[in-house]
C-alpha cells in the first residue's frame, strides 16, 4: 500500500447538496426552509420569544446577589496535604503554598490562593504560606509542631 492509493471506501461520504438551484434539483424553490415567515428567512433571532406572551425568563423573579470581589480559592484538607507528602509530591522542608501545591498535582490552577481546611490527619511538621485557613486547620497544623501564615490573596 502507498500513501498516494489510500482512499475512502466508495460510498463513505455524500457530497453536500445544492440548494435552491431550481424545481429539478429537488431543493429548489423554497430551499428546503418550508414556506414564508421569519423562521424561512436568513437572520432569525427568536430564542426566547414565545408569540407575544411574556417570555419566562422575564416571568420568573430575579433573587440573590453576586458579591463583585468575592475570592475563588481552592479549597484544600489537611488529609489531602498529608497524602501527597506521603506520595513524594509535596517536599516537607519546603513552604507549602500554592505554586507548590499546583506543581504537586493537589491543586489544578492557582485561582486566588488557597485555603486549608481541617478534615484529616496531619503528621508532618509544615510551614504553610496561604491566602486563608480555617481554625480547625491552623489548630491541627500547630498541634504538629508546624506554623501557618496567612498573606493577602493573590490576584
Amino acid at each position: 500500500m502507498k500513501l498516494n492509493e489510500i482512499a475512502d471506501n466508495p460510498g463513505s461520504s455524500k457530497s453536500r447538496m445544492r440548494i435552491g438551484r431550481g424545481i429539478g434539483s429537488g431543493k429548489g424553490k423554497t430551499g428546503g426552509r418550508g414556506v414564508k415567515g421569519q423562521k424561512a428567512r436568513t437572520g432569525v433571532a427568536i430564542k426566547g420569544f414565545e408569540g407575544g406572551q411574556m417570555p419566562l425568563h422575564r416571568r420568573l423573579p430575579k433573587r440573590g446577589f453576586t458579591p463583585p470581589f468575592s475570592k475563588d480559592y481552592n479549597e484544600v484538607n489537611l488529609g489531602r496535604i498529608q497524602a501527597a507528602i506521603e506520595a513524594g509530591k509535596l517536599a516537607a522542608d519546603r513552604p507549602v503554598t500554592i505554586e507548590a501545591l499546583v506543581a504537586a498535582g493537589v491543586c489544578s490552577k492557582p485561582r486566588d490562593g488557597v485555603k486549608i481546611l481541617g478534615m484529616g490527619e496531619l503528621s508532618a511538621r509544615l510551614t504553610f504560606e496561604v491566602a486563608a485557613a480555617s481554625k480547625t486547620a491552623i489548630a491541627a497544623i500547630e498541634r504538629a509542631g508546624g506554623s501557618v501564615q496567612v498573606i493577602g490573596a493573590q490576584g
